[in-house]
């Protein structure tokens, strides 16, 4: 597709709510959001289900909430793996490092919109608080509830020191790359969406990221060229992205880009209850995996904390899963992690990979334990691959990506030397040919001999 019709496609639901920012301006102020269930995309702007705002961080309040830490195995996932020295790129609308249950968390940033700080650390946007709430699901830390900006005190993690209060994330001791992008229309750095997309993907492989988070979506199905070669770059360097279904409430009914390019791992949303959810998320053959997307808390820039809704919000859960696994299994290669986490999913829907549950529910703990044999590749797909059969069948001259790297060393096997072309006996070359010549003669010779013989037999009549 062209790029002008793709980004055409991109900018209606950048003006809405389909780059799943579920907090409006609205309920930021304390206002109504919509929570009707839409089954149709809607130009106008919108956000997931949210419930009232949770100000403060005193006590524990903000822990008890996070019922997705028990209720799908990320408590008993974090005896084997915490995350440490892993990288997870967050690109979004910027991170608040000075959070407090962030201190220490993020390592490093940057800005692709042209006018956000240098080092992503300014919330820019619409929904300037949207990349904070997914930072702290994906690697809060928690703090101290005797201090609201007290960074969190050395250990291996929750339960190390006093750090009861706050949120801590499905990775708590991953680190973050702070990649800060305008998801909108109106952007003053004048940098389209189209352009900041690929940027941020290649400087988040350049800078160390073992995963990507990407709590985004669009309305395409497709994506523009220009951004094969950055996605095909993750890849080739090992880097698991992982990227939101979208939500009917936000207008999405469909997955779009770039949660439809092959070899990302696309999360879709679960309700409370365990079931797909009907406004924060949508439906779409590029599900991998199901996580909770409804009634989330995230923490909010300067402090403070938000219940809300979205497979925005479900996507840094995989990540930090993700970050979990690579953690533990330093050597596993992007492909693997990936299948991993989709064959421990709990089947749900429809047997196998369906639309709307993927592979299945989410089990972090079931992803860090059991025997998983080794895959052959992505069960996601190669977008390495896609390029080569797709972009090239349209034009030859496109150069296909590399393909991903494997981390298992197959047997060679010797590859015997083609022998020499020799020409076998009777093969219809000159040897036939001669037969035929003397096989001629042959009977030349016999029918003389035999014309001969008649003319002495008349004679000696």
């Amino acid at each position: 597709m062209a790029r002008a019709a793709v980004a055409g496609a991109l900018t209606a639901v950048l003006a809405g709510a389909g780059w799943l920012l579920p907090v409006s301006p609205a309920a930021a102020a304390g206002g109504p959001v919509p929570a009707e269930p839409r089954p149709t995309p809607s130009p106008t702007r919108t956000s997931a289900p949210a419930a009232p705002a949770a100000t403060g961080s005193a006590g524990d309040e903000q822990r008890a909430a996070e019922y997705w830490l028990r209720e799908y195995g990320f408590d008993e996932a974090w005896k084997v793996s915490r995350g440490a020295g892993v990288k997870v790129a967050v690109i979004d609308t910027g991170i608040d490092p000075g959070h407090p249950d962030l201190a220490g968390a993020v390592v490093g940033g940057t800005d692709v919109s042209g006018t956000g700080a240098s080092n992503g650390a300014e919330p820019i946007g619409f929904e300037p608080e949207h990349g904070t709430m997914v930072a702290t699901l994906l690697a809060g830390r928690g703090h101290d509830p005797a201090s609201s900006s007290a960074p969190p005190s050395r250990g291996s993690g929750p339960g190390s020191g006093d750090r009861s209060a706050g949120i801590v994330g499905v990775a708590p001791q991953a680190q973050l790359l702070n990649v800060s992008a305008w998801v909108g229309d109106g952007n003053p750095g004048g940098r389209d969406i189209m352009d900041q997309i690929p940027a941020a993907v290649r400087w988040s492989v350049d800078h160390g990221a073992r995963v990507i988070n990407m709590s985004l979506t669009s309305t395409s199905t497709s994506w523009p060229r220009s951004w094969d070669d950055a996605f095909a770059y993750a890849e080739q360097k090992d880097v698991l992205v992982v990227a939101a279904a979208g939500n009917r409430a936000g207008g999405i009914g469909q997955v779009g880009a770039p949660a439809t390019i092959p070899g990302v791992l696309t999360v879709g949303g679960l309700d409370r209850a365990g079931g797909a959810s009907w406004d924060a998320s949508a439906q779409g053959i590029s599900i991998g995996v199901s996580a909770p997307s409804e009634d989330l808390v995230g923490g909010l820039p300067g402090g403070g904390y938000r219940t809300w809704s979205g497979t925005s919000a479900a996507t840094p859960l995989i990540s930090g899963l993700a970050a979990l696994i690579r953690s533990r299994w330093p050597e596993m290669s992007a492909g693997e992690v990936a299948n991993r986490i989709v064959s421990t999913a709990r089947d749900k829907g429809a047997p196998g990979r369906d639309p709307i549950y993927g592979f299945g529910i989410v089990d972090a703990a079931r992803a860090l334990t059991a025997a998983v044999p080794p895959a052959a590749s992505n069960p996601l797909g190669s977008v390495a691959e896609w390029i080569r059969i797709h972009r090239r069948a349209n034009d030859p001259s496109i150069t296909a990506p590399a393909p991903p790297p494997s981390r298992r060393t197959a047997q060679a096997v010797p590859v015997p030397a083609a022998p020499a072309p020799a020409r076998p006996d009777f093969d219809g070359g000159v040897v036939p040919g001669l037969i035929v010549v003397g096989f001629g003669t042959v009977l030349a010779v016999i029918a003389a001999a035999a014309a001969m013989h008649l003319s002495a037999l008349r004679r000696r009549r």
